[in-house]
């Protein structure tokens, strides 16, 4: 595995307060106005208490850390670059409110080389060590075109 970017144990770490100004953000990015994210009133009523921020807000922060990933490498430039080949087993295990500061780890579990991959275990636990949501990245390192036409 000395030939390839990442080896396994390879992580990063995002950490990040989400603001209310992410979350309206998102919602107007997205379209996903949803009670949920920007009604107080509404969720006071719920046994949340309070807004929740998107989850899907949540991968947003696991593509940071990816991209983190991707720079630690140092494949940016080379003859090769990393894109994303998708999320999987993404679990939304607690809500995530405004004010929380949420740590992202994203960590390489396994390397093929020989099919240019490595898949990742992310995770997220907010500012009291609670883990608020999981999933599994796959990152594909394709070949520049200089390269591919070699």
């Amino acid at each position: 595995m000395g030939d390839f970017y990442v080896k396994p144990g390879d992580e990063v770490r995002f950490s990040k307060t989400v603001g209310e100004s992410d979350v309206y953000l998102f919602a107007g990015i997205t379209g996903d106005l949803s009670g949920n994210h920007v009604n107080e009133e509404f969720m006071r009523k719920s046994s949340y208490g309070r807004r929740i921020a998107h989850g899907a807000l949540m991968v947003g922060f696991m593509s940071t850390a990816s991209t983190m990933m991707i720079d630690l490498a140092g494949s940016t430039g080379g003859e090769e670059t990393a894109v994303s080949l998708g999320y999987d087993r993404i679990r939304f295990l607690a809500p995530v409110f405004i004010g929380d500061t949420i740590t992202v780890v994203y960590r390489i579990a396994a390397v093929d080389a020989a099919r240019r991959r490595s898949t990742s275990d992310i995770s997220i636990t907010n500012q009291d060590g609670e883990l608020v949501a999981v999933g599994n990245h796959i990152l594909k390192w394709v070949a520049n075109a200089a390269k591919a036409a070699e």
